[in-house]
């Protein structure tokens, strides 16, 4: 009995120490320095050569909503621990597929957008990139209200989320 007692204590006290790893794991698949406590999200202006009015104001509340919800962080107006600073490059419309008339069938969107991401914790995992993602609609199709908020949406989601990977979920 005793040498049972011992072995299962011996387990536990194994399993219970840390490995000296100081990562931070957590449901929402973020994956920061435990020393991580606010983030930093600034405004991103539009300086695409075709420019929608609402864009910079809806990518940035929709990207700043996603770290609130989906981090454990304090949103902060400067000296955030992590820190997002960036542009939209790009917002043009292409044609995508073509008719027997040789006219657009389909068109799709897209929009670039270019990220500075910086880890005062942890400065390598610092990097500037774009982010672009396309929405495709039919031609006849007019992008203008909630077609056109229903194209933001998915765009803005998907870049929001790849951001968010690159920068605390690492992958």
């Amino acid at each position: 009995m005793k040498k049972n007692y011992f072995i299962l204590l011996f387990i536990l006290i194994i399993t219970s120490q840390a490995c000296g790893v100081s990562v931070k794991y957590s449901f929402t698949g973020t994956n920061l320095d435990p020393r991580v406590k606010s983030v930093q999200i600034d405004y991103f202006p539009n300086n695409a050569v075709l420019v929608e009015p609402s864009l910079s104001q809806t990518f940035t509340t929709n990207f700043r909503d996603l770290f609130l919800t989906q981090a454990n962080l304090d949103l902060v107006d400067s000296g955030g621990d992590l820190q997002f600073e960036g542009e939209i490059t790009g917002y043009k419309i292409n044609p995508m597929t073509a008719t027997a008339e040789q006219t657009a069938a389909q068109n799709r969107l897209t929009i670039t957008v270019n990220v500075r991401f910086y880890n005062n914790i942890v400065e390598d995992d610092n990097f500037e990139r774009n982010f672009s993602h396309y929405y495709d609609y039919d031609a006849d199709t007019q992008l203008i209200g909630s077609a056109l908020d229903d194209a933001f949406e998915e765009i803005i989601e998907r870049i929001s989320q790849d951001i968010f990977n690159a920068s605390v979920a690492k992958w």
